[in-house]
């Protein structure tokens, strides 16, 4: 709801300028006053408009207080200090409009594609994959909160080092045929597995720089298709692909499409891709140089005179293969619908809900969802991818669809470490110089990582003990789930709260405390007010129906209460400002304020106990309508609210 009055206000604010000064300014800056007391709304207009009309501050913000008039949804504009306009939202008006919850008329938005997750399918997942899966998830989650369609894409590099890497365990380490592996990944925990084995291969290539050779030869075949390594490359990658959305779906993680390499590859998007650089003369064949033989891309930000061989993106080697960014370039057009193919496609997992999860295929079943074609794309793709994906835009941007390369947008976030306590929770020898650190790296080719699953269990785990002595009347099974959605709320509420480009340490005890600004903490708010109506004899729904405007001359008298209707109005505003900042920590800064706020009103006021019936009213309804947006933020957040605590 703040989001519409600030809307209005502006919109009439540019409306007045155009009229009156023939001013027509593209946005209006609305600040917020440092005290509720001062009003909703703080306009810095008048120093910038003193510049233009050769005024004092002051006397421009009079001038625009004068001809404001009357706008809906305000009770007064007031000049502050040297020219500031403070605003003041006519409370009974807001309040209405939170009770009606009347969204209004959306307008019909374009798909937007938003791809994450995209682990190698050669190992289990581990908690660097859970940030990237949970931003992503939550990012998808606010679009269509925001009413944009999605699609949501999980990458797979099936064709790629690291699958090869446990090819070549299986095949020269283990020396297991075709049927031997086959029964190994019916094994549930057959990722684990490929953990272990894939730490093996990396210290045997250590070992001798021979091994290596065979790597290369591994990886040739697989791009290669049609042969027993690929074959079995296939077999590892689609049993490891399933247990990663098993692992995912245990955080409510679900996916649309699964695009692979393989199919990149085998259908010829890159031929396709390639001809369009060759035509437009995006790419050149190198002469002579260290990349004699290479097709190379000049990157755009570097100037002719001083561009220099460093300067080039290497598209194809020499040796006709292709390197890593020239396949995603191919990617990238299929997804603008700027490739003039498409892939296969089949059903490949079910969710709970009937929802299918499909997969691409050299061909595919007829009846299939419409994947790409997209109006925008957000890349969930970690820091240190930053140098490849600005040569997909720069490419796009060569090719001349500069529409589609400003639409395209890379969603980095930094590393997930551990710290020095959670690493010997975990059951890692940390050495006396590893203790004293901030936080620790995780390795999964060392084989030093928390597996997802692992994670997952022991927080759930961590959980139940609270749980069981909290609440010991309640039945095995209930205490159980209400322990998963803590443990659930506390691992993305801890890997939602920091900005994406700060590196987290993660800690049991910290992610999982019900103080501070924690997953439970907030959990817990909704829980308290939940008790309230329980206890009362009564429900929130109710108390919202049976709320009227008799409370009004309580609420213009008690900014406390009126501060948490205004916070608890802001949801549309935060969900606004993730996306289009792509900081989904602003929403969970949010929940915990919004709890923050909620706790300190129930302990100074007694709701149950309130003698005033007028009152009790406004008391209830105000403990209602917070309880009711908690509940939306979160699940926004992809966290459950428990019923108890």
């Amino acid at each position: 709801m703040y989001l519409y009055f600030q809307q209005a206000l502006a919109d009439r604010v540019r409306a007045l300028l155009r009229e009156k000064y023939e001013l027509d300014l593209p946005s209006v800056v609305i600040e917020q006053p440092p005290k509720i007391a001062l009003g909703e709304f703080a306009l810095p207009l008048a120093f910038e408009l003193a510049k233009r009309l050769r005024k004092p501050p002051r006397k421009a913000a009079e001038e625009v207080v004068a001809a404001l008039g009357s706008v809906p949804g305000f009770k007064a504009f007031e000049l502050a200090g040297a020219g500031y306009i403070n605003a003041r939202l006519d409370r009974g008006e807001f309040v209405q409009q939170m009770l009606s919850r009347d969204r209004g008329q959306v307008a019909s938005k374009d798909k937007v594609l938003v791809e994450h997750t995209s682990i190698n399918p050669n190992k289990a997942a581990h908690i660097g994959h859970l940030r990237n899966a949970i931003l992503g998830d939550t990012f998808v989650r606010l679009l269509r909160e925001a009413a944009h369609p999605v699609d949501v894409q999980n990458y797979i590099d099936n064709t790629g080092v690291q699958v090869a890497d446990v090819v070549v365990g299986f095949e020269h380490l283990e020396r297991k045929a075709y049927p031997e592996v086959e029964e190994l990944a019916r094994q549930p925990r057959f990722d684990y597995y490929c953990w272990d084995l894939y730490a093996r291969v990396s210290q045997w290539y250590e070992e001798d720089s021979a091994h290596k050779q065979i790597r290369l030869q591994t990886l040739h075949k697989l791009e290669e298709g049609g042969n027993e390594t690929a074959r079995l490359a296939d077999l590892i990658s689609t049993a490891i692909l399933k247990r990663h959305l098993e692992t995912m779906q245990r955080l409510d993680i679900v996916y649309d499409f699964l695009p692979r390499e393989s199919e990149i590859l085998h259908l010829h998007f890159w031929d396709l891709a390639f001809e369009q650089m060759k035509q437009k003369g995006v790419l050149r064949l190198e002469e002579q140089g260290k990349n004699k033989g290479c097709w190379v891309m000049k990157r755009s930000s570097t100037s002719t005179v001083e561009a220099t061989e460093e300067d080039d993106k290497v598209i194809v080697r020499s040796n006709g293969t292709v390197t890593y960014v020239g396949k995603d370039i191919a990617y990238h057009l299929w997804k603008f619908g700027l490739l003039g193919r498409d892939f296969g496609y089949r059903r490949f997992y079910r969710y709970p809900d009937g929802h299918d999860c499909w997969i691409s295929a050299e061909s595919g079943e007829s009846d299939h969802p419409h994947f790409g074609g997209v109006s925008e794309i957000y890349n969930v793709i970690d820091s240190r991818q930053s140098d490849p994906q600005n040569n997909v835009i720069e490419a796009l941007r060569a090719l001349g669809y500069s529409d589609q390369a400003a639409r395209y947008t890379h969603f980095s976030y930094e590393m997930v470490a551990l710290t020095p306590r959670c690493a010997i929770e975990l059951g890692y020898d940390v050495s006396e110089e590893d203790r004293k650190r901030a936080y620790i790296e995780v390795s999964g080719r060392k084989g030093f990582g928390v597996k997802a699953d692992d994670l997952l269990d022991a927080l759930i785990a961590s959980a139940q003990k609270e749980v069981d002595a909290r609440q010991p009347e309640r039945a095995e099974q209930e205490r159980n789930r209400i322990a998963t959605q803590i443990a659930i709320g506390a691992l993305r509420y801890f890997m939602l709260k920091f900005t994406k480009n700060a590196v987290i340490a993660f800690d049991f005890k910290d992610a999982l405390s019900f103080e501070g600004e924690t997953g439970p903490y907030v959990q817990y708010a909704i829980v308290r007010a939940s008790n309230i109506f329980r206890k009362g004899g009564t429900s929130a729904g109710q108390s919202l129906q049976e709320f009227s405007l008799k409370w009004r001359p309580l609420l213009e008298a008690e900014d406390d209460i009126w501060e948490l209707w205004l916070t608890a109005g802001k949801l549309s505003l935060m969900v606004d400002q993730c996306i289009s900042t792509t900081e989904p920590a602003y929403l969970a800064k949010y929940a915990f304020q919004l709890a923050q706020l909620f706790n300190n009103f129930y302990h100074r006021h007694h709701i149950l106990t309130e003698e005033d019936a007028t009152r009790k009213s406004l008391l209830l309804a105000t403990a209602a309508v917070v309880r009711r947006e908690l509940m939306r933020t979160l699940s926004i957040l992809g966290i459950e609210a428990p019923d108890v605590m």
